[in-house]
Formats: C-alpha cells, structure tokens, sequence
C-alpha cells in the first residue's frame, strides 16, 4: 500500500523504486544476453501543483521514466502510485479498460512536434482524438470543444481544417500541447517540449504552459537537459544519472548549493551572462559507464573527482541530508560544491 501520508502532504504522484530493464537478445533465437539498465531503482514524489524539473545528460534515463510514469512504457519493477480526490491508486497494477480511462488523469507533450503529429490527419482530427477515444463527445460538441482548447493555446478556428505540413514548428508544438490538455489531465509528463524550436518559440512555448499550469491547476514533470529552462519553469530540480536518481531538492538548493559531484559538473557549463562572475568548467573524464554493465559502487565512481575506496566498493542509497534534500552519495557532508549564481525571478 501506499504511504498514506502522502495524500495528506499534497503529494499526487509516488514513484517507487521503479525499474525499466531493456532486454538485449541476441542469435536466431533471440536469446536474452543481458539487460539495459534505463531505469533502475528510482523514487521520488510529486506534489500537486508543482514542476518537477529532471534533468541529466542524454541517454541518463529521463525520457524513460516519464514514458513509464504515463504507461507508455511497462516498468519491469516498482511502483506508481497516483493520490486522487483521497483515493491512492497503482497505476502499474491497471490493464484494459480501467488503464485506459485513468490515461484522463495523465497525459505526455512529446519532444518532436514534427513526428507526434500525423500527417495525415487534421488539427480537428488530432486534437479531437482522445475525446472520441474515450468517448466524451463528437460531432459539433467536438469541434467547440477542440475550437476553445485552441483558442487557448494561441491558434485559430481557421486552423481546424489544416494539416500538420502546413505549421511552423512551435505552432506544431502547441497542437499536441493541447492535444495533450484536451482531457483536463492532472499530470503533464513535458518530454523536452522546446529542445526542437528556436529559442524565442522556446520562450513563447515555456511562457505557455506556465500560463496553462496557472489557469488549469496543471502538475508539469518537466524532463529537459538544459539548467536554464529548468530553472525557469521549476519548483524542485531531480538529477539523473545513467538510469540513477542521484539528487532532489528545491530550485535554489539544487542550483546554488548542490551536494552531488555530478550535479556540480553539470552547474560548471551552465553559460554565465555575467563576465565578472566565471568559474572553472568541471570536465569530467572518460565516459558515462554502459547501463547493461555498471561499475560496482556508486553509478559515477568512475568519473568522480572526489571518489574513494568507499564509493567504489559500496552503492550509496538516496538519502536526505537536509530538509527536502536528497543525494545518493557516501561524501555529501564532507565537501562543499560549486553551484550558480542568479537573480531570484519576481
């Protein structure tokens, strides 16, 4: 059962010690070898209301867990929990029909808007799709309905008829954000939703969905690479690592006090607009380790500056070590790190 705490605290979504193993098969008969390691042991929660930020170098895992989290993909161990009006329900215990009308509760903007959309459907047709998969309306109710979504995601009725080919990018990307709120989910998995336009879209698409989470009481899990959105849209900021959580916390702690190696490397190459304040980039050595063969220890033992016969020998566990902060590492209370420095946004 779920922690029943949890509702009481805001919490909307729990996720425990969640795995994703990617099987690897080899020969004629396809014979499992050994296993991709996308995901392995993560936990961490969601409070209602809030943008959780994960970020992490590509290939750590994150697009995996949100896909996990929406079902897209079946996690191999671990549990979702989803807390809805008092009712706490596992989400990977759900098949069929029941899977099906929780999907309302949680919906994914995908990274590409040029491949999530179809071609050969129209923006009547693709944002209209889940409101007759899941039998909410159709015809002319349809059409106000899909009318008003885009509306208020800045495109026009004259729109309704177009096909994809004919949208720019980020007027792409606002076709399957509100493809994504046409069912008033609770829950938005953001899978980078502005790595693929330029940087003022980025800004106009960011802006968006900060006005959508406003109006529509939206919970965002924000996946994204790039510290400098994140730091715009985000409340807490979870660091991955090679399918690994290895620190969680509020915006400014993570960013001005970060108590992980990595994350400290990670904050080195964030660009600073300010000449007088520059800091030594951390490059890290080698490369991340293969998630179908991780080193024994700590996931980042083999890139860590500061690592030690500890750290290489035995796994360090996700811990908290202040109030609300968690790092997943033997040496957080011995050193100091560097992180960055900005302006508190009003």
């Amino acid at each position: 059962m779920a922690d029943a705490s949890a509702a009481s605290n805001g919490t909307l979504l729990e996720v425990v010690d969640l795995k994703k193993h990617f099987p690897i098969q080899r020969g004629f008969l396809r014979v499992t070898v050994g296993h991709i390691k996308a995901v392995d042991g993560v936990s961490l929660t969601i409070k209602e209301g809030e943008t959780l930020g994960l970020v992490g170098e590509s290939g750590c895992g994150k697009t995996t867990l949100g896909r996990c989290i929406v079902r897209l993909y079946e996690p191999t161990e671990g549990r979702i929990v989803f807390h809805d009006n008092g009712k706490a329900v596992n989400v990977t215990e759900l098949e069929g029909r029941e899977l099906r009308e929780f999907r309302r509760n949680m919906q994914i903007v995908f990274q590409d808007p040029y491949a999530s959309l179809n071609p050969r459907m129209t923006v009547l047709q693709i944002v209209g799709e889940p409101l007759i998969i899941h039998g909410i309306s159709s015809g002319k109710e349809l059409q106000e309905r899909v009318e008003e979504m885009l509306g208020f995601v800045g495109m026009q009725r004259e729109h309704l008829r177009r096909y994809p080919h004919s949208f720019s990018g980020g007027q792409r990307q606002r076709i399957g954000i509100a493809r994504a709120l046409i069912l008033h989910p609770k829950l938005v998995v953001a899978d980078e939703p502005v790595s693929a336009l330029d940087v003022s879209i980025q800004a106009q698409t960011l802006n968006l969905l900060k006005r959508m989470q406003s109006e529509l009481q939206l919970t965002y899990l924000f996946v994204s690479h790039d510290l400098g959105v994140v730091r715009y849209v985000s409340d807490r900021i979870a660091v991955m690592y090679v399918g690994k959580l290895v620190e969680l916390s509020g915006k400014d702690e993570v960013l001005r006090t970060p108590r992980h190696p990595y994350t400290e490397s990670l904050l080195s190459a964030v660009p600073r607009v300010d000449l007088n304040y520059r800091t030594e980039r951390i490059i890290l050595p080698g490369e991340a380790p293969d998630p179908s063969d991780l080193p024994p220890g700590c996931v980042f033992n083999t890139r860590c500056r500061y690592a030690k016969d500890e750290c290489r020998q035995v796994e360090p566990k996700l811990r908290e070590i202040s109030s609300g902060h968690f790092v997943s590492c033997h040496l957080a209370d011995q050193f100091e790190l560097r992180g960055v420095s900005y302006r508190t946004q009003r």
